[in-house]
């Protein structure tokens, strides 16, 4: 974990960050209640494309300070025990008046897919959607994995392939089970084409609803 000195005034990346709002790259935390919920946020984001954690401001933006080497310590015990594999995360000690806020850099991960220890005691995977970290379905589970492994994607378009095709050509999503019923197949088989489809940029997972769809790209 790399960390950087206080700086008295924030940089100008810093206020556009207050001034942007959450999204899928960033989050807000008025402090780090449980390392079991900073870690699901870590890995949604490592997941991801990486993000940015600001600690001690509210969700309306406004700073709330915080207690730097408490909160310090919180993350790291996360990132490197409630996070699996560990995080090599960066924090930045910001003073804005008299308050401190921590910018938290999460890295893109390198090693897909990454998982949370949850209160359970179960180890879960999460993805970043807008500002949302939710748990990750099994077809998006597998397209981590073919990620974090750097296994090449080929696929051949046979018939089953440009059925689902020419499918969302005509109609704006489907489910994985609708996608078995069209061509008859198992959820196993049409899981790994969905998975070589999302990998290829084909189509598009959307876990934001329930059931999970795709789309066309």
């Amino acid at each position: 974990m790399k960390q950087k000195e206080v700086t008295p005034i924030p940089p100008l990346h810093v206020r556009k960050l207050l001034e942007s709002g959450e999204g899928d790259q960033l989050d807000y935390k008025k402090e780090v209640s449980s390392e079991h919920k900073i870690a699901k946020t870590m890995v949604s984001f490592a997941n991801h494309k990486g993000g940015r954690l600001l600690i001690g401001v509210n969700d309306n933006r406004t700073i709330h300070g915080i207690a730097v080497e408490e909160e310090k310590f919180m993350l790291e015990k996360a990132a490197g025990f409630y996070c699996k594999p560990p995080i090599d995360i960066e924090i930045t000690t910001w003073k804005i008046g008299k308050r401190n806020i921590l910018e938290v850099v999460i890295p893109r991960g390198e090693h897909k897919p990454y998982y949370a220890l949850a209160e359970d005691e179960k180890w879960w995977a999460y993805i970043r959607v807008k500002d949302q970290s939710l748990l990750a379905s099994k077809v998006v589970l597998d397209v981590l994995k073919r990620e974090g492994d750097g296994s090449d994607t080929l696929v051949e378009f046979s018939s089953k392939e440009k059925a689902l095709l020419d499918y969302l050509k005509e109609h704006p999503k489907i489910t994985l089970n609708q996608y078995c019923k069209l061509i008859n197949i198992s959820r196993r088989r049409a899981t790994g084409i969905l998975v070589n489809l999302i990998r290829m940029g084909v189509i598009r997972a959307h876990a934001h609803e329930t059931p999970e769809f795709y789309t066309l790209s």
